[in-house]
């Protein structure tokens, strides 16, 4: 059986979890960089019957199940995957598995969250850069206490946000599609509507899931909406943002800058026009790249290949 473990970017899947107690010896093979095509990702999967895929680093789209004749099992790590065409997988035959994160795995999502206002609010960017040139103090921070901070999203994620806000000093507001005056008192924060959100907020963060409802929802007209000094924060999905939009309004200066931890494209080609702003701080989707919630998904990664081995029961991938 030859088992193949994608987009193990830091060369740790081997090390973080027990592969050697899956049952019958399989042949494991590790990918440390993304397929720079899907006819690529093809070869690298011909002889697979199982791949394992950490979240939605890579798609796969029907066309591409349909050329991998051998695959029977795709092990994902999370509980959803939009990047699998599932009702392809379920032509095929092809059982599509999901495993559970760290006991932490939402918190380092809302710490990189904070980590990308900071450094925005705090302009450690610059500074850092000024320092090493020689220069002293080249621009001014801005503080937290007595600003708005907004949430697009209060669930366990967006509840974390909350809180540190009101530590800081921050108003606290929130906004979901189906949020609630009682859900919204419970997690500290005010409920407003979506326009309010926008209009409010001097900090933006982005916690919902994405779907036909919430895609694209940061538009220009929301953007249009924004404090010309507000920042857009996303640890969530780059779905959630149109990406031309947000270039347009960050380019033009219509908002005060933009933390981004996922992108329309991942990894991130270096030559993307995100990349040459200056109002910008980027992370490579750290959210959830710890150490212990990498080492929680591939233990459930392993546990449902074994289970699938031995015909036991599994965790299937919600649709």
């Amino acid at each position: 059986m030859v088992i193949v473990v994608l987009d193990d970017y830091q060369g740790v899947a081997r090390g973080l979890a027990n592969w050697d107690a899956l049952p019958g010896e399989p042949q494991l093979r590790f990918q440390t960089r993304s397929a720079r095509s899907e006819d690529e990702l093809v070869e690298w999967l011909r002889d697979a019957d199982v791949v394992v895929a950490m979240r939605e680093r890579t798609a796969f789209p029907g066309r591409v199940i349909e050329r991998l004749p051998r695959l029977r099992l795709l092990a994902t790590t999370g509980q959803r995957n939009a990047a699998i065409d599932l009702d392809a997988c379920r032509r095929r035959g092809i059982v599509v598995t999901g495993a559970l994160g760290g006991r932490t795995g939402r918190t380092g999502t809302a710490e990189t969250a904070w980590a990308l206002i900071l450094a925005l609010t705090k302009n450690v960017l610059p500074s850092h850069q000024a320092l090493l040139r020689g220069e002293w103090q080249p621009v001014l921070a801005e503080t937290l206490s007595g600003r708005v901070l907004g949430l697009a999203g209060l669930g366990n994620i967006g509840r974390q946000m909350a809180q540190v806000g009101r530590a800081m000093g921050m108003k606290v507001i929130a906004w979901s599609p189906h949020l609630t005056q009682e859900r919204a008192q419970t997690a500290g924060a005010s409920l407003v509507s979506c326009d309010a959100l926008f209009d409010q907020s001097d900090v933006l963060s982005l916690h919902l899931v994405l779907s036909e409802s919430t895609a694209g929802l940061v538009s220009a007209h929301r953007l249009s909406q924004m404090k010309p000094g507000a920042y857009l924060i996303n640890t969530a999905r780059a779905g959630l943002v149109d990406e031309l939009a947000l270039l347009d309004a960050l380019s033009q200066r219509h908002i005060g800058g933009a933390g981004l931890d996922v992108f329309w494209q991942e990894p991130l080609p270096k030559q993307h026009p995100i990349c040459r702003l200056d109002n910008v701080v980027l992370t490579p989707h750290l959210g959830y790249a710890t150490q212990e919630n990498l080492a929680a998904f591939y233990a459930g990664v392993i546990e449902n290949i074994g289970a699938w081995i031995e015909g036991r029961s599994m965790l299937l991938l919600d649709d």
